[in-house]
């Protein structure tokens, strides 16, 4: 290492010391730039699941660049032995310069500690929607869902939003805590039709497809009533009933995964329409305008 800090010191003119910090810092950015690829490969080799390959990947990248900072930094500033006093007076420069990076930063210590949300939750942050694909230091990436698509599916779009949104957004998560989202149906009969007996038929069918998810989600809310403060009294389907300008409207609520909202609409109305063809007495209704005409008036003589 001196016979090399020497050389760079003869060719660039540097004093022996700069020169020598310059060899060590190239030598630890060197190791570390190569033992992550090499580390990565083995968990490779090891492992096929995508999500451990992930984390791996991503906490080795933290890990190599907070040696890297470590490292160099007690290298070219040997007078601040003390890490509070580096890391203050790193922290305090980067704050006044770099305003939002901060503010990104610091939120994704709020996200790695607090865990508002990991990779594969699906979130609502501000007007975004999408499923979480990476969490990096300063901005995340969601594979979006919605905008112009119906029923929460995906785009195929990726958007990255810089972490400080969370500090200022309004953050919603499908995914944490009670793991089911109420989802519902209207269904419009005519005011002619049986509406009675619609409401039996939609009632069984939601019930049919409830394939014990009112159990599991009361489950999930006890786990969940452990950090936050859930509280349902009911989880099976219900229908409800209420009177539109074009005729009776039935409401199925029911609780579904956020990934199945429209597989389970999908199977629900097939089975409405089948239902409903074969009940003579029962309509659907849709906007339509009447006309009453009363009786002719007879003049008094």
């Amino acid at each position: 290492m001196n016979q090399l800090a020497m050389w760079i010191a003869s060719v660039t003119g540097l004093t022996i010391e700069t020169s020598l910090n310059l060899t060590y810092t190239v030598a630890i950015l060197f190791v570390l730039w190569a033992a992550r690829p090499l580390v990565l490969r083995i968990v490779w080799r090891k492992t096929d699941d995508a999500r451990t390959r992930y984390e791996w990947r991503r906490t080795s990248g933290y890990i190599a660049a907070t040696l890297g900072i470590l490292l160099v930094g007690r290298i070219w500033l040997k007078g601040f032995q003390s890490l509070a006093v580096y890391a203050g007076l790193f922290s305090a420069g980067i704050a006044i310069a770099l305003k939002d990076l901060v503010a990104n930063a610091a939120a994704w210590l709020l996200i790695v500690s607090r865990r508002p949300f990991v990779v594969g939750d699906r979130i609502q942050i501000g007007e975004f929607s999408g499923d979480v694909i990476d969490i990096r230091f300063l901005q995340f990436s969601l594979m979006e869902v919605g905008n112009w698509v119906d029923a929460d599916q995906s785009t195929g779009r990726i958007l990255h939003i810089p972490n400080g949104m969370i500090l200022s957004a309004p953050l919603a998560n499908y995914s944490h805590g009670f793991r089911y989202i109420w989802n519902e149906i209207p269904v419009l009969v005519t005011f002619e039709s049986n509406w009675r007996k619609a409401k039996e038929i939609l009632q069984e069918i939601a019930t049919a497809h409830d394939d014990e998810k009112s159990k599991r989600a009361e489950k999930t809310v006890k786990e969940a009533s452990k950090r936050f403060m859930i509280s349902y009294s009911t989880f099976t389907p219900k229908v409800y009933t209420a009177v539109r300008d074009s005729g009776v409207l039935l409401t199925i609520r029911y609780l579904c995964r956020p990934r199945r909202r429209r597989g389970t609409e999908e199977a629900i109305w097939e089975d409405v329409l089948d239902r409903f063809s074969a009940a003579p007495d029962i309509d659907f209704a849709y906007p339509t305008r009447r006309f009453y005409n009363g009786p002719d008036k007879v003049p008094e003589p």
